[in-house]
């Protein structure tokens, strides 16, 4: 990974600049008046301390305050929760993100807040945006092994990629996110961690979901996603010892087994470690395929009565003989043929994949005041692919493919900090909770390929193919680098007792860019551009049960390159801005939260122009999707959970070159998505849970030029689960079966018009025990 002087000034600048700015707000703040009430702190927990500070005064609140309940979430059904996360008894939770984490709302599949970005945790209905944090008890209850697989039940997303395949790419309000050799999902806050291609749930105690352009929040996407930004809260250590194994089994015979082990240490128990560890293999039941995944992790924290840290080390191997891959059709003058079974699978028995990820992490925070706090973090990560398979081309409406073999390898590096300072204070009736951040990420992408030959196969009846011999690359050149650094600030105003909530803020985003030809190691375009990408949120809480609130936030995107035939040819357009207008309510009944908002989102995009006899390439398209969001999740009743919600969108192309694309639907973009969950303790069997799970999309469009389409599909997932005693060891049998009619569907479409199957008829079953 290489990083030159010009990127090294950027980034001590960055340091330097924040940390000064820490040492002349703590300098302020330390005479600033005493705290008051925080209506983001969590309901205290008693934790040791080697000495505990005096707190200041807290602030009187009126009656009629908006407040946040203490609530106590039921799990009749399920294993006892994981023990509880660490939350140190720091005088403002406000300025600290390290040992806190939201509560979970009743019912337990979701939280009653989830990690905004630069701003820290927020409660849903203090979050002038769409968010959801699914926990990981919800992960655990339903057999989630990947991201994916946790996001089946979010009605804003869908996945765009085969469940038999070897990476997770999906759409967010209608826009692409991990699509291309740079992972867009974010770790602990922070992008540039997370493996690049697949993310599993081992180390996750939270995955959340923000929904619309994050530009502001996180700074640009590595690989320029506008949709919204995936975080996975990683997991800690509780006050509680934890020991639990889980062994599992799936059709056609694949199993595995994982373990998670937490403890704590020292006289106040500041020290914390927690490992997790999986391996997984067998047949999956897809034709072909045959999978292993080892995964380990270990999360080392200490909390102390000012300074917090935590270091996080991950590492992934999975290895995929005959991994399913989506389809991409040769042209649009043929109708897009009905989905095969979710089983076929195209790709032989020699094709492969090996991939290995490694990340580290580390963070520190540190209280300069009562009301400031420093916080600090530096990691990076590797992942490399090595593959030997096709992308299968659909030829016609009978099913026919051809396939050309390639051998390749991929390994993307990553090297990503951040610095910055929080502050809480208050100028007259106005209280601000204020956050200044530098941030740098380098990624770089070094690849290497030969071609083999073009076999010919069938999606309904795939032909035997014979072993190719294709040799592995010996030159791996660098294809890419990307550096993303920048300076950030924001400031929460609260006033009329916390009645309402105005945040304001903006983000200097400097791109450097650059692509080479990685066989010659010539550079073919860069771009060297910044870009400040604002934003305004706005909640009202005229009630305490319910919110109001109202966003304009940007996405940022690198500008794309013009192609061979464009006059410009090579030339790197100026970075594209996303624009989002989002309004919304949310209410927060006490057992049952509802949430419904109403967005427009309008990204630019490159297109080839007019100029006289020539072509130019320049920014001229657009496409705008409007749409309402709907969500509901926590307990009907003391016995029945739900959790779900619809999306409705309009997506258009409002500017194209072309009549025949002009007000066309984007690619990839249904009108209607359909997610409804339930659960049932059951009043005849004590600690048997039964669930169900519906999921609906509406048909989507392969082409810009709306000529083909894979039709609307609905999937019915039923589940299972039993609590009982043995040996006086908590054990909880999971059962459940996805695509309970074994239906035939096309999943979703990529940006870049490839076709996903859906998930065949799948049985899974598991036993967790801890000791």
């Amino acid at each position: 990974m290489r990083i030159d002087h010009t990127d090294r000034t950027r980034l001590l600048a960055g340091v330097a600049t924040t940390v000064l700015s820490a040492v002349l707000v703590g300098t302020g703040a330390s005479e600033s008046r005493a705290q008051h009430a925080n209506p983001h702190e969590l309901p205290s927990i008693s934790v040791d301390q080697p000495r505990q500070r005096a707190k200041p005064a807290q602030a009187a609140r009126s009656q009629s305050a908006p407040q946040r309940s203490t609530r106590t979430v039921r799990r009749r059904s399920a294993e006892p929760p994981s023990p509880p996360q660490p939350v140190t008894a720091a005088p403002n939770s406000a300025t600290q993100t390290i040992g806190t984490l939201p509560a979970a709302f009743p019912g337990g599949q979701v939280a009653q807040g989830a990690r905004i970005g630069m701003l820290g945790n927020r409660n849903f209905m203090d979050t002038p945006f769409a968010a959801t944090a699914y926990t990981s008890q919800m992960i655990r209850d339903r057999g989630a092994q990947t991201v994916a697989d946790v996001l089946d039940a979010d009605p804003s997303v869908r996945s765009t990629h085969s469940s038999g395949g070897l990476l997770d790419s999906f759409y967010i309000r209608g826009f692409p996110i991990g699509e291309g050799n740079f992972g867009e999902i974010a770790f602990d806050g922070i992008f540039g961690i997370a493996p690049t291609y697949q993310v599993f749930t081992d180390y996750a105690e939270r995955i959340e979901v923000l929904k619309g352009p994050t530009a502001f929040l996180y700074g640009l996407s590595p690989n320029s996603g506008v949709g919204g930004t995936i975080n996975i809260v990683p997991k800690r250590a509780g006050d509680t010892d934890l020991t639990r194994l889980t062994t599992d089994f799936a059709t056609k015979a694949q199993g595995g087994a994982s373990v998670d082990i937490s403890r704590r240490f020292g006289d106040h128990k500041e020290f914390g470690i927690r490992f997790n560890g999986s391996a997984h293999g067998g047949q999956p039941p897809v034709d072909n395929l045959q999978q292993s995944n080892f995964v380990g992790s270990l999360a080392l924290d200490y909390r102390g009565e000012r300074l917090r840290a935590t270091l996080d080390f991950i590492g992934q191997r999975e290895n995929l003989d005959a991994p399913q891959r989506p389809f991409y059709p040769s042209s649009g003058n043929f109708a897009v043929p009905a989905a095969p079974n979710g089983a076929r699978n195209v790709q032989a028995p020699w094709e492969w994949s090996k991939s290995e990820d490694k990340s580290v992490l580390g963070k520190v925070e540190y209280d300069l005041t009562d009301n400031v706090t420093w916080f600090g973090a530096v990691g990076g990560g590797n992942s490399r692919v090595h593959r030997l398979f096709g992308l299968p081309t659909l030829l016609n409406s009978s099913g026919d493919v051809s396939i050309r073999t390639e051998n390749a390898l991929f390994d993307v590096g990553r090297m990503t900090a951040e610095t910055g300072v929080r502050s809480r204070f208050e100028t007259g009736a106005i209280s601000h909770t204020m956050t200044l951040q530098s941030s740098y990420l380098n990624q770089t992408l070094d690849r290497g390929s030969v071609a083999g030959t073009t076999q010919l196969s069938n999606i309904y009846n795939p032909a035997y193919r014979p072993e190719l011999s294709v040799a592995d690359p010996t030159l791996i050149g660098r294809a890419s680098e990307n550096t993303l650094s920048g300076v950030a600030l924001s400031d929460t105003l609260s006033m009329l007792n916390e009645r309402v909530q105005l945040t304001v803020g903006g983000r200097f985003q400097q791109i450097d860019s650059k692509n080479y030809n990685f066989t010659t190691g010539a550079r073919t375009s860069s771009s060297d551009e910044s870009a400040v990408t604002p934003l305004v949120g706005l909640v009202i809480r005229p009630w305490s049960m319910m919110s109001i609130y109202a966003n304009y936030a940007e996405g940022l995107s690198i500008g794309e390159t013009a192609p061979a035939n464009a006059v410009n040819a090579g030339e790197t357009l100026a970075p594209y801005k996303t624009k989002q207008y989002e309004v919304g309510t949310k209410f927060d009944l006490g057992r049952i939260g509802l949430t419904l908002s109403a967005f427009q989102i309008e990204r630019p995009f490159g297109q080839l122009e007019s100029n006289g006899t020539n072509l130019v390439f320049a920014r001229g398209g657009e496409q705008r999707n409007r749409g309402l969001e709907l969500g509901v999740f926590g307990e009907v009743t003391q016995t029945v959970r739900v959790l779900g919600g619809v999306t409705l969108i309009d997506g258009e192309l409002t500017k194209t070159n072309s009549a025949a694309t002009l007000g066309n639907r984007p690619v990839g973009v249904p009108t209607v998505q359909t997610n409804l969950g339930a659960e049932w303790d059951t009043p005849f069997a004590t600690g048997l849970t039964l669930s169900a799970t519906a999921i609906h999309t509406g048909q989507q469009y392969v082409n810009a030029a709306n000529t083909q389409m894979i039709p609307a599909w609905t999937r019915l997932d039923l589940g299972a689960r039993y609590r009982t005693t043995i040996n006086a060891r908590p054990v909880t049998f999971r059962a459940a079966v996805q695509n309970v009619f074994n239906e035939d569907y096309w999943s979703g479409v990529a940006s870049y018009g490839t076709i996903a199957q859906g998930r065949p008829l799948t049985f899974r079953f598991s036993m967790t025990t801890d000791f």
